[in-house]
């Protein structure tokens, strides 16, 4: 692949990730893991909702944490594309998926992969896809449509572009009917901006220190 700018970063107590770019950490400091299980996961009714070619779409790769969360619950074949405009170093991914052991447990298929710069890979029943670049252009020219999407970009205030009410409508546009959606934060320009995009949005108790996420299902 084209090489594209990566994302610098600072670690937090040596462990959680930090963009310099956004000022923002890339997975939660009261347990990633658990915080992609509760959000991601659950916010989506996964996984009962996993059938043969079940696809699922991500705004902001990061680690791969919520990739990994996935591949320890999918049985089935099933589709994940994600959107990254600033992909992280190997090393950098391998150091902060260290702080989960039983992520870093299933992660050398994608470390080798991403190593090698592979952007298409098999991760055990999952057919991978990153998408490098700005999602303003690479999610409006996506083909495709997703049965859920995990919105994980860096928060509305550090990123605002990620949460732009045009960006919110690619998503709806980019859904399967009856598709969902959840993301972790509830701010309420996202959860008007995905209602006007299509969706029904409820906003749900949050995981850790933060009191509320969004979820919904396009109408």
């Amino acid at each position: 692949m084209t090489t594209p700018p990566q994302s610098a970063l600072t670690w937090q107590d040596g462990v959680i990730p930090v963009s310099t770019r956004f000022d923002d950490p890339y997975f939660s400091q009261n347990d990633g893991l658990s915080e992609t299980r509760h959000v991601f996961l659950q916010g989506n009714d996964l996984p009962a909702r996993l059938t043969p070619g079940f696809h699922i779409a991500e705004l902001g790769f990061g680690t791969g944490l919520n990739l990994l969360a996935l591949s320890l619950i999918a049985q089935t074949p099933t589709r994940f594309t994600s959107f990254e405009a600033f992909p992280l170093a190997t090393t950098d991914i391998a150091r902060a998926l260290d702080h989960f052991p039983e992520a870093r447990a299933i992660a050398d298929p994608f470390l080798s992969a991403w190593s090698l710069g592979q952007t298409k890979f098999q991760l055990g029943p999952i057919a991978v896809e990153i998408i490098i670049g700005d999602a303003r252009d690479t999610l409006t020219a996506w083909p495709d449509k997703a049965d859920a999407w995990f919105l994980d970009g860096f928060a509305p205030a550090k990123n605002p572009e990620l949460w732009s009410p045009e960006i919110l409508h690619e998503v709806a546009r980019h859904t399967a009917p009856i598709g969902t959606f959840a993301t972790y934060t509830a701010a309420g320009h996202v959860r008007r901006a995905l209602q006007d995009a299509g969706f029904q949005v409820e906003r749900r108790p949050g995981h850790g220190r933060k009191k509320h996420m969004s979820a919904g299902k396009l109408r």
